[in-house]
C-alpha cells in the first residue's frame, strides 16, 4: 500500500511538472501585499504622506526665527543654498498625476483598482488641489519652476522653467475649477489628512487661493484682491473644527520629527527661538507655557538665533535622564506639545484664516476702502482662535487682546496682524510664515550676527538643485537670465515690498 501511494505521488508531480511552463511557479512568487495594478487610493495616500516633509520643514521656521539650532548652527546662518525638489516631482507629484491620468483616461477610468477610490470626479478634484498646493509651495521657495512640461517622461525630460507669474495664473484657474468639481458620487478614500471629506477639501482649496491672492498684494494687487474675494466667497476656514492638520501617529512608521530629534535620537537640533520667545515674554503672551519649558532656573530664556557653533556650545538645552525625564538646561526647550510623537502640525488654521481677512479689509480689497472696523473683529477673531487652540481661559484672552501692543492699532495694523499670524504659524507650516515676511517685512527680524551666504542677508528663497546646471543646462541657463543669479538673496516675482 505504501508503495502504490508513492507511485501515485510521483505519477502527479510527473503530470504537474508536464502541465507546467519551464519557470512557471504559479503563485508562489506573487506577493498578496505588492499589487499588481496601482489602487488609486494607495497613491493618494503615498502623496499625503508625503505632504509631512513639505509642512513640517524646519527650513522655514529658522528664516523667520521661530526656531534656532542650539548646536550645529549651519542652516540658521544660510550656509545651505542648494536645496533639491525632485522628490517633490518623483513621488509626490507624480503619484497624483497618475490618479488623474487613470480616472481620466477611458481604458481604466471604470476599472475596479480605479474606483475602488471615489468617484471620478471626487479622486480627480482632489488629486488636483493637493497638486497645485505642492506645486504653489515649490514655486514659492525656488519662483520659477518647471511646471507646464513637468511630469511628462521621456517626452520632456528636460523641462523648460516656467515664469512664477503664469505658474499662478494657472494654479488659481486650477484650483477653483478643481474646488468646483467635486459631485455627490462614491467617497474619497485614502485621504487621511482631510478625512475624504468633499467640503473639507473645497475649504483647503480656497485657502490656498486666498493665502496666494496676498501674495500679489504688492506686484499685482488687481489680480489679487479678485482672486481673493472669489476664495473667500467659496468658502474658507469657519472656525477652529475646520483647521487643518498633517496627523502623525504614536508609531515610529509615521511620527513627529521633533520626537524623533529629541526621544528618539536625543539630539535636541532644535528649539524656540530667541526673536519669538522674547516678543511672546514681552507681551505677556499665555501661550508661552504651552510653546516653551522653563530652563533650569525656572525661567523662559531663548536661544540667541544664528550665532556661531562655537557661541552656541555656551548654551544648553538639558535633555532625557536615564529614567526618560527632562532635564532642562541653560535655555528653554520646545513645548512638549509640539515634540509628542504623534504631535500633529497645523497646514492651515482658523486664525490664519481670519489674519488673510484682516489684512484684505486694511488693504481695502473687500469693502474698497480700508476697513478698520472689520479688519480689528477679524484681526481679533485670529488671536482669539490661535489661543483657544492652545487652551488659553476666555479671561486671559480678552486680557490680552487689551494690552498696549497687541490692541488693534490702524496706524500699525498690517505690522500687527502679520506678526500675531507669525506667532500662531508656530511649530506649523513655517514656509506660510517666510512667505508672509518676504512680501510685508513683518515680523521685524534681523539676519544671523554670522551669516555665510552671499550678502549676509535672511534668505529671499532656494537654490536650484545641481541636476538642474548639469542636466538641463539651456533651460536652467534661460531661467537664471531671466530671474536673476541662482542665490539666496535673489527676489522671486511676488516679492517686492
Amino acid at each position: 500500500m505504501k508503495r502504490k501511494f508513492v507511485n501515485y505521488i510521483s505519477i502527479m508531480a510527473i503530470a504537474v511538472i508536464a502541465s507546467c511552463k519551464p519557470g512557471d511557479f504559479g503563485d508562489i512568487n506573487v506577493s498578496p501585499n505588492s499589487p499588481s495594478t496601482a489602487q488609486t487610493y494607495l497613491l493618494l495616500t503615498n502623496a499625503e504622506r508625503q505632504v509631512s516633509g513639505l509642512v513640517n520643514n524646519v527650513t522655514g521656521r529658522l528664516y523667520v526665527q521661530q526656531n534656532s539650532e542650539t548646536l550645529y548652527t549651519s542652516e540658521s546662518r544660510y550656509q545651505t543654498k542648494v536645496f533639491d525638489y525632485s522628490a517633490a516631482y518623483n513621488n509626490m507629484l507624480a503619484d497624483l498625476n497618475l490618479i488623474i491620468q487613470m480616472n481620466t483616461d477611458a481604458t481604466t477610468k471604470a476599472l475596479p483598482n480605479v474606483l475602488s477610490g471615489g468617484s471620478n470626479a471626487n479622486q480627480i478634484a482632489a488629486a488636483r488641489i493637493l497638486k497645485a498646493f505642492v506645486f504653489q509651495s515649490l514655486t514659492d521657495r525656488w519662483g520659477d519652476i518647471p511646471y507646464s512640461e513637468a511630469l511628462q517622461g521621456l517626452a520632456k525630460p528636460l523641462p523648460k522653467f516656467d515664469r512664477q507669474q503664469d505658474i499662478y495664473t494657472s494654479l488659481f484657474k486650477e484650483l477653483k475649477e478643481a474646488q468646483a468639481q467635486f459631485d455627490a458620487g462614491a467617497t474619497l478614500k485614502g485621504d487621511f489628512i482631510l478625512g475624504n471629506s468633499n467640503a473639507r477639501w473645497k475649504k483647503f482649496a480656497n485657502q490656498v487661493r486666498m493665502n496666494m491672492a496676498l501674495r500679489l498684494s504688492k506686484i499685482d494687487p488687481t489680480t489679487g484682491r479678485t482672486e481673493f474675494n472669489a476664495a473667500l466667497a467659496d468658502g474658507v476656514l469657519l472656525s477652529n473644527a475646520d483647521n487643518i492638520f498633517y496627523p502623525y501617529l504614536a508609531e515610529s512608521a509615521n511620527e513627529n520629527n521633533m520626537y524623533n530629534n529629541y526621544n528618539v535620537a536625543k539630539r535636541y537640533d532644535y528649539t524656540i527661538g530667541k526673536p519669538l520667545l522674547d516678543y511672546l515674554q514681552t507681551n505677556a503672551d499665555p501661550r508661552l507655557p504651552v510653546y516653551a519649558e522653563k530652563n533650569s532656573a525656572g525661567l523662559y530664556v531663548g536661544m540667541p538665533y544664528g550665532i556661531t557653533q562655537a557661541q552656541a556650545g555656551a548654551y544648553t538645552i538639558g535633555g532625557f535622564n536615564t529614567a526618560g525625564v527632562f532635564v532642562p538646561g541653560s535655555v528653554s526647550a520646545l513645548g512638549s506639545k509640539f515634540r509628542l510623537q504623534n504631535s500633529a502640525v497645523s497646514i492651515f488654521t482658523y486664525a490664519e484664516s481670519r489674519f488673510a481677512v484682516a489684512e484684505a479689509y486694511k488693504l481695502g480689497w473687500i469693502t474698497g476702502t480700508p476697513d478698520d472696523v472689520n479688519a480689528a473683529l477679524a484681526y481679533n477673531a485670529g488671536v482669539t482662535a490661535s489661543l483657544t487652540q492652545h487652551g488659553v481661559a476666555t479671561g486671559d484672552i480678552a486680557t490680552y487682546l487689551a494690552s498696549a501692543n497687541v490692541v488693534y492699532n490702524p496706524a500699525t495694523a498690517i505690522r500687527q496682524i502679520i506678526t500675531q499670524k507669525w506667532v500662531a504659524n508656530y511649530q506649523g507650516y513655517g514656509f506660510e510664515a517666510w512667505a508672509d515676511w518676504r512680501r510685508t517685512g513683518f515680523p521685524v527680524l534681523s539676519p544671523s550676527p554670522a551669516a555665510l551666504n552671499l550678502g549676509g542677508q535672511i534668505p529671499r528663497r532656494l537654490g536650484y538643485t545641481t541636476n538642474e546646471a548639469s542636466l538641463n543646462k539651456a533651460n536652467y541657463d534661460a531661467v537664471i537670465a531671466r530671474q536673476g543669479p541662482d542665490e539666496l538673496n535673489t527676489r522671486i516675482w511676488w516679492d517686492k515690498l
